[in-house]
């Protein structure tokens, strides 16, 4: 067995138990996160029926992922990075799922070109619980307006809630914010947990794990 079909099942399993033994309602979701990883490494994870992957930059996605879909109907897609305004189109074109959705403008044109590209996606507002300056992600104090104007106004399908927390910081603090934050919202869906905290983020009611290195080794590069 390759590899990384190794540790995606060890991964699988270490989910399975922690929902067993806390007793948890929810599922969650792993995104494999391959940022900086070719296609010889994914493909085994492809072949074994595993579909849900994330990519931060929309280049490397659509220069990875475009012709391969084709051959995978079920295969789906999540923008996990940054995702800047002037990008938005390529964005909808591409991705099933967009993580980072974290300023007015961002939620217009994505709004705009669903409507030229009929095609609606699913959409997280990251969230930025500590406000950290050099992190995108809407204030908390700003959340329910934002949220109510993609809802209400642009019609988006905003899902759920993501959040990166603090680097070396305890997560399971923001963890825990997150869901209370999304329990008033009524939002069911929450992206949080990689490789270095996704147990944490199991119990705290994660649906979306976002988890690259704990699967396919680390990078060369960045890593998640």
């Amino acid at each position: 067995m390759h590899a990384s079909l190794q540790k995606l099942n060890f991964v699988k399993n270490k989910v399975n138990e922690i929902i067993r033994q806390r007793q948890l309602k929810t599922d969650p979701k792993i995104i494999v996160v391959t940022k900086t990883f070719s296609l010889n490494k994914i493909t085994p994870l492809l072949v074994y029926g595993h579909m849900h992957f994330g990519e931060n930059k929309i280049q490397e996605a659509e220069n990875k992922w475009s012709e391969i879909r084709n051959q995978y109907s079920n295969l789906k897609l999540h923008m996990i990075g940054k995702l800047q305004s002037n990008k938005a189109k390529k964005a909808v074109k591409i991705f099933d799922y967009i993580h980072s959705l974290d300023n007015v403008k961002l939620a217009s044109k994505i709004a705009q070109y669903e409507k030229e590209l009929n095609k609606k996606t699913k959409l997280f507002i990251q969230v930025n619980l500590a406000e950290e300056n050099q992190k995108s992600g809407i204030l908390l104090n700003d959340l329910n307006n934002f949220y109510y104007y993609c809802k209400k106004e642009l019609l988006l399908n905003v899902i759920g809630l993501m959040c990166l927390p603090p680097f070396e910081s305890n997560s399971q603090k923001y963890f825990k914010m997150l869901k209370n934050v999304a329990e008033k919202l009524n939002l069911k869906d929450l992206s949080m947990g990689m490789s270095s905290d996704f147990e944490q983020a199991i119990i705290n009611g994660s649906t979306y794990l976002r988890l690259g290195t704990k699967i396919l080794g680390e990078r060369n590069l960045l890593t998640d």
